[in-house]
């Protein structure tokens, strides 16, 4: 099993720096919680560094306004959770409005 700063030299330098920087309070009580093999895990550390000690385990990242269910796979080692959680929604559109055509350029609006 490799330390976390040995494991830190196998990332990229983005995730190696924040690792090697060290952790917020929020983030060693998250990483305190994964030692103990909790079933899910809440959280709002979307930038904390995803370490092997996680992998296989179930948890739940704030995306603004709700929790999302993240199950950390071996792949996902060194992302951040927040990359796994989009915090914006996809717009969608379903017709033009008044005035975007020919047709509605002249209709009234009430």
């Amino acid at each position: 099993m490799l330390s976390l700063p040995e494991f830190a030299d196998l990332l990229s330098a983005r995730a190696r720096r924040s690792i090697k920087r060290g952790q917020t309070h929020a983030q060693k009580k998250l990483l305190a919680k994964v030692m103990t093999h909790k079933k899910r895990i809440k959280t709002h550390s979307r930038e904390m560094v995803i370490i092997p000690a996680m992998v296989g385990q179930v948890i739940s990242v704030h995306r603004g306004n709700e929790f999302v269910d993240v199950h950390v796979e071996s792949e996902m080692v060194g992302l951040r959770l927040g990359d796994l959680v989009l915090t914006r929604k996809r717009g969608k559109h379903s017709a033009p409005g008044i005035g975007a055509t020919k047709g509605t350029s002249s209709a009234s609006v009430h």
